[in-house]
């Protein structure tokens, strides 16, 4: 009689007849291992396992595997695996998929009946109860075995089986990322093996005699062959649209009705060619339950192939006929080949096979599924009016009104939402509020906003040495941000203001004096300092001090030259200047550097006391007119020093080679606007014993990113990324905004509020970012809410009546760098109640504490209702930590 089938069996794939039928029945049924195990301790079957582990003995190059698909045979080996003997391994391997279990046929009628019985039992869950409609293959197997290493050779081939069948028994053979186990309850591999290890040597057989071996495959996996009629196994669900909650993605197990049968969507993707990018995406879409039921009716019916906008309806219908096949019965992986066609025809940068930004992918796939669906056949033109004063509410139904009017779809329905925006000229004030339509939240993360940079500070009191400061500014701050932060980390005191210079080849090239200059300017690379100066003296002139020595340099073939070094030091200059005070000032400033305490050698000892001079002879150091004593780089070679000498010279800010040396007691005078002298003082070996230059000669980078390094672990919630989006800022230089009040480009201020909220919210993670030289992934792990995500302090349309929580239901993950990784999706099903990681072919659940990690990349959200604001929390999960 006939195994769960009224229909008649197709050629080559007879269903066997019932197993208790006969007594002596010797067949051999090979079955899910937790369909047995589960029969094992709920019926009280007593049977020992023998485990082993399959393996392709041909070729396992991905083009040889391809080639071996035209082989008429197909060869495994099976070994030994008794490390799963242990309990744990046992039941770990009892749960995979991917593994087997040999039964006898007597073995197999008790454990189908017992499963049978247990779905009419009230409370009892096994793990399948619907055995009404399943189908099983005969399957003939080659098996023979090799002494030396006592593993069996299974050789399939398709003289011995039909089409379908050989296809059948290489899926189950055949392992991928997961090992194929086989645990014979039946003792059929061991009378195999103890045969040929009891044949006698004379025995003129081959050592790899062949035996025939036939097994019945119960699958458990698909539907009756030409069942239509049958009922469904575990895996299926009935689609009843009088479901409460119009979804088939929440119906139970036991739903019924006349309507159709889909599965249960935990079907995977293959992989064309680095395309994880886009089953990632599709994966997502693919459960939002309300374009599931859109797509599994008769969409065609909104087809708009007339569409300018659109791809004639191509780019819906291979979608939806996508959708369809992840949600019928048969879960064997798809092949999205037609669906990926279509959108490389009508969207050529994902034609190929490199991989690209599942976000981009989403982002177009949504606009074209959009347009390709769109009921406007004719769309109207309305021109944007500003507010003019107008409430809000009025001004967004406006441009609300303006859109459904151009655009109407079931991806307007589901995933767009609205924002205010605010412009606000600088100059006249004028205020700009516009009203504009989002299908997705572009959020940036904080660490992408925030900047982190170093600077060394010095005093130019001569009181503390130089110590380096590090700050976090905003990326778009300006001179004025960043001075701000800086007198913070080094405490300056409330009569000290700091000067902040870029120093370049030991010189101050620029001084930060500007306000109002963007920071975006400075190179990582850059080496900035800050000199505290008193804050009384804001408008009085410094002293810059340039330290130079005598080096050879391979370009002048070995002849010195006096050359700059170290950092220069900053000091604030007195009303009445002559040598003797620059060279107080310059003791004064080198005090933190001396190496010996012993300062007692004074100004006779350090520098020789040159002959009077006319001190009505004042040095005029702003005058072009000003004769220097010497041109050439030697000058200071020609003076003559005392022993542990140095000597000073006056420079001219524009022509740094000339200069002019410094008498004790000539006065020296600032004309004009000049607000700084500079000095340089030229050192011999000697006197440079006596200090300590160490932390002048090695300035830290602004920020020095170490090759290799492993950066520590920044985290941060969603809330701070919206609201790092949704912050008032200036636009940039090239997104200058037209003011209609001044009639120019100005540098508005732009703030962002969210308006009206879509059912379905879909909110990006701007991990990746791009400039000139460089490209960069950020590993921010985000702390993103699971199960309610509260928007309602952020809406800015406190008037609306819809719910603001939303929960969690799809990741899009990316992992790895720029320009390669691999993508995953994280989807929560509602009919299985858990989460599930769909890795293109290769579905499995996953626990919800193990989806929050660095990876994330888009979150799919849907609202809920909440009562009193509060939601019910029936897990009690802790969905605060993050994983990388």
């Amino acid at each position: 009689m006939p195994v769960a089938s009224d229909d008649p069996p197709s050629a080559g794939e007879a269903p066997s007849t019932s197993p208790a039928a006969d007594d002596d029945d010797g067949r051999v049924f090979l079955v899910l291992h937790r369909w047995w195990r589960e029969a094992q301790e709920g019926a009280g079957i007593e049977a020992a396992g023998v485990p082993y582990a399959a393996a392709p003995s041909g070729p396992t190059s991905y083009g040889m595997k391809v080639l071996s698909m035209f082989i008429s045979d197909q060869v495994f080996t099976l070994r030994r695996a008794d490390d799963l003997l242990q309990p744990d391994a046992a039941a770990a391997s009892a749960s995979s998929a991917r593994s087997y279990a040999l039964v006898a046929a007597d073995l197999f009628a008790k454990a189908r009946t017992w499963h049978i019985d247990s779905g009419k039992h009230v409370g009892k869950k096994p793990l399948f109860t619907k055995e009404g409609s399943v189908n099983i293959y005969p399957i003939m197997l080659r098996v023979s075995v090799t002494r030396d290493t006592n593993a069996l050779t299974v050789k399939i081939s398709k003289k011995d089986n039909s089409a379908e069948n050989f296809k059948r028994a290489n899926k189950i053979l055949t392992a991928d990322s997961e090992t194929v186990h086989i645990w014979d309850f039946s003792g059929r591999t061991t009378f195999i093996l103890m045969n040929e290890w009891n044949r006698m040597p004379q025995d003129n057989r081959s050592s790899d005699q062949e035996m025939p071996l036939e097994i019945h495959f119960y699958d458990l996996s698909e539907p009756m062959a030409n069942g239509a009629n049958g009922k469904k196994d575990e895996l299926a669900l009935t689609m009843s649209r009088s479901m409460s909650n119009g979804s088939i993605m929440g119906m139970d197990l036991d739903s019924s009705g006349s309507s159709k049968q889909v599965g249960t969507g935990l079907t995977g993707l293959d992989n064309l060619g680095n395309t994880c990018f886009m089953n990632s995406a599709v994966q997502c879409l693919a459960h939002t339950s309300k374009l599931v039921d859109y797509f599994i009716e008769d969409f065609y019916k909104e087809i708009n192939p007339h569409n300018p906008l659109g791809m004639k309806g191509e780019l819906a219908s291979s979608f939806g006929d996508l959708l369809r096949k992840l949600w019928a019965l048969d879960r064997t992986p798809v092949a999205p080949r037609q669906f990926k066609g279509n959108l490389a025809r009508y969207a050529p940068q994902f034609s190929g096979f490199n991989q690209h930004d599942s976000q981009e992918l989403l982002a177009f796939l949504l606009d074209g599924l959009h347009e390709d669906l769109n009921r406007v056949k004719c769309k109207p033109y309305y021109e944007a009016k500003d507010s003019d004063g107008r409430p809000d509410e009025e001004v967004a139904d406006e441009y609300w009104g303006n859109h459904l009017a151009r655009n109407d779809s079931i991806i307007v329905d589901i995933c767009q939402g609205q924002y205010k925006s605010t412009l606000v000229c600088p100059v006249c004030r004028k205020v700009s509020v516009t009203f504009d339509p989002f299908m997705y939240l572009s959020l940036p993360l904080p660490s992408t906003t925030m900047r982190t940079m170093t600077i060394t500070v010095f005093s130019t009191d001569g009181t503390t040495g130089p110590s380096p400061y590090t700050v976090s500014v905003p990326k778009s701050g300006d001179t004025k941000t960043l001075i701000d932060a800086l007198s913070i980390a080094c405490s300056l005191r409330g009569d000290e203001r700091l000067l902040v210079a870029e120093v370049y080849n030991s010189s101050l090239i620029r001084y930060l004096e500007e306000p109002s200059e963007v920071i975006s300017l400075i190179r990582d690379g850059d080496r900035l300092v800050a000199y505290r100066l008193p804050k009384d003296s804001e408008d009085a002139p410094i002293v810059v001090f340039r330290n130079q020595r005598m080096e050879s340099t391979l370009s002048s073939f070995g002849r010195k030259s006096w050359k700059s070094f170290g950092t220069p030091l900053v000091s604030s200059l007195p009303d009445t200047i002559n040598g003797s005070t620059i060279f107080d000032l310059y003791l004064k400033v080198m005090t933190p550097f001396r190496a010996s305490k012993d300062d007692s050698s004074d100004a006779d000892h350090i520098i020789g006391k040159s002959s009077p001079v006319d001190e009505t002879a004042d040095v005029d150091m702003n005058s072009d007119a000003t004769e220097p004593t010497s041109i050439n780089n030697n000058t200071c070679e020609d003076e003559t020093m005392t022993e542990d000498g140095m000597q000073f010279y006056l420079i001219n800010e524009r022509f740094p080679d000339q200069r002019m040396k410094i008498e004790m007691d000539q006065p020296i005078r600032l004309t004009g606007s000049q607000k700084r002298l500079h000095v340089v003082v030229c050192w011999q070996d000697n006197g440079l014993e006596q200090y300590n230059f160490g932390s002048l000669d090695n300035l830290p980078e602004i920020y020095k990113a170490v090759l290799f390094s492993r950066r520590p672990q920044d985290t941060c919630s969603l809330y701070a990324c919206l609201e790092a989006f949704l912050k008032e800022e200036p636009l940039g230089p090239e997104d200058m905004w037209y003011c209609p009040g001044c009639k120019e480009h100005r540098q508005a201020s732009k703030k962002l509020d969210l308006w009206r909220l879509p059912e379905i919210l879909i909110i990006h993670l701007k991990r990746f970012s791009y400039s000139r030289y460089t490209k960069n992934k950020l590993e921010t792990c985000v702390d993103f809410p699971i199960h309610d995500l509260d928007l309602s302090k952020y809406i800015g349309n406190r008037g609306q009546q819809m719910s603001n929580h939303y929960q969690l239901y799809a990741i899009s993950n990316h992992y790895g760098s720029m320009g390669g990784g691999h993508y995953t999706a994280y989807v929560y099903h509602e009919g299985k109640k858990g989460w599930y990681d769909f890795d293109d072919r290769h579905v499995g659940p996953i626990s919800e504490e193990s989806i929050k990690t660095s990876a994330a990349y888009v979150l799919f959200y849907r609202r809920i209702q909440v009562d009193d604001d509060r939601l019910d929390t029936e897990t009690g999960i802790d969905s605060s930590d993050c994983t990388t």
